[in-house]
């Protein structure tokens, strides 16, 4: 009983966000869900530290040092600078944010493109006197489907990828078609949703004020990069690649490490390692069989009920975790390579539903907010759903 209290806890923690009358958040919850683990008797510490997937760990933190030092160098900002300007209708405006946000997170991570692109449509909108609603929403659902085609494209795909060893080419060979199918069914139906808030506005040219890009960085960031992606495609492991990446750049004249530092998501690091050893527990108490038994009738074995279970399990407590929850299931599944692939399609994609989907989604509310815009959960959901709905449905029949 004590791992299962245990992880029901933890879990109820991270899908609510907070514990009443404590200050403590799903990262917190996950490092005391670890402990009481160990210290309850359901893991020896030498099985907590098995339970834990370095491999994981190393993608994660190499692929943020890469993305940390193209973000420091401005590329991302000249980037997105660059694409919006070179387009004048709204229509079109919308499309070339929601390509170029889908593809530049396949590549990295989708939070940060989020982050970056925020600001800069949010600039343009007001420059092109547009709503910058429709333009909001596109950039977080791009950034979603788009996030989908690769291993690197979000945290959960990074996990599956370590645990699944699918490569990086034959990953993308299967669910590079969802993303470009849901990137343009993310044009249509946002389009069709704020058809009256993209019509023509001021179409004269506009400027946007300039960002410093560091010439020397950005050079030798985008060559780290290419040298990655190329790395990733031979069939390399990804953890190894990434992580010789990101030794490189940190090998460096100009940049102060701590600013690094400063870039990388540590409380993401600490929340996989604290979910890790609880999952471990509830595999080494026996609980993963009893939950898998519960799901059969569901149809978990199939590609609908998988997509099924694991969008709405992807909502009720994060992405993340729900894959660390599927991670000891997925192995016992008579496909567990599709099953991966489905995992990976459907608790992506789930992202889009509501508002607090996803992270990228919240970074976008959260950036828009500070400049007086207010992206609405109703808003968003007018968008949401049918998206959802639609990109998942793809998925499932292309993958079977």
């Amino acid at each position: 009983m004590a791992p299962a209290l245990i992880f029901l806890l933890t879990y109820l923690v991270v899908a609510v966000g907070r514990l009443p009358l404590l200050r403590i958040d799903r990262t917190g919850a996950a490092i005391v869900g670890a402990i009481l683990m160990v210290v309850a008797g359901g893991l020896s510490l030498d099985e907590a530290y098995r339970a834990i997937d370095y491999r994981t760990l190393i993608l994660l933190f190499g692929m943020m040092v890469l993305v940390a030092n193209l973000s420091l160098a401005g590329v991302f900002a000249a980037l997105a600078r660059w694409t919006v300007l070179r387009v004048s209708r709204p229509v079109a405006l919308l499309a070339v944010i929601v390509v170029t946000a889908g593809v530049l997170s396949a590549l990295f991570v989708n939070d940060t493109i989020c982050l970056v692109f925020t600001p800069v449509v949010l600039e343009l909108a007001d420059a092109r006197g547009l709503s910058p609603l429709p333009l909001l929403i596109g950039l977080a659902t791009g950034a979603n489907i788009g996030s989908v085609a690769t291993i690197t494209g979000n945290p959960q795909n990074m996990l599956i990828g370590s645990l699944s060893r699918i490569s990086y080419a034959g990953f993308l060979a299967r669910l590079g078609p969802v993303a470009l199918v849901g990137l343009a069914l993310d044009i249509v139906i946002v389009g069709l949703v704020f058809r009256r808030d993209l019509q023509a506005a001021r179409t004269t040219a506009v400027t946007l004020p300039a960002r410093p890009l560091h010439r020397g960085l950005a050079i030798k960031s985008l060559l780290v990069s290419a040298g990655v992606l190329a790395g990733f495609l031979a069939g390399y492991d990804p953890a190894l690649v990434a992580m010789s990446g990101a030794a490189v750049l940190l090998v460096t004249r100009r940049v102060n490490p701590q600013k690094i530092s400063r870039e990388i998501d540590w409380d993401l690091l600490t929340l996989f390692i604290g979910l890790f050893v609880v999952i471990g527990g509830v595999e080494h108490a026996g609980l993963d069989r009893r939950f898998f038994a519960l799901l059969r009738p569901v149809g978990i074995a199939t590609v609908a009920g998988l997509s099924v279970v694991a969008a709405t399990l992807s909502n009720l407590v994060s992405n993340v975790p729900a894959v660390m929850l599927f991670t000891r299931l997925i192995p016992r599944l008579p496909d567990p390579h599709q099953a991966w692939l489905v995992l990976a399609m459907a608790s992506t994609l789930a992202g889009n539903l509501t508002l607090v989907g996803s992270i990228a989604n919240l970074i976008v509310a959260q950036g828009a907010s500070r400049r007086g815009i207010h992206v609405t959960f109703s808003d968003y959901l007018k968008v949401g759903v049918p998206i959802t709905i639609c990109t998942i449905t793809v998925g499932v029949f292309w993958l079977r």
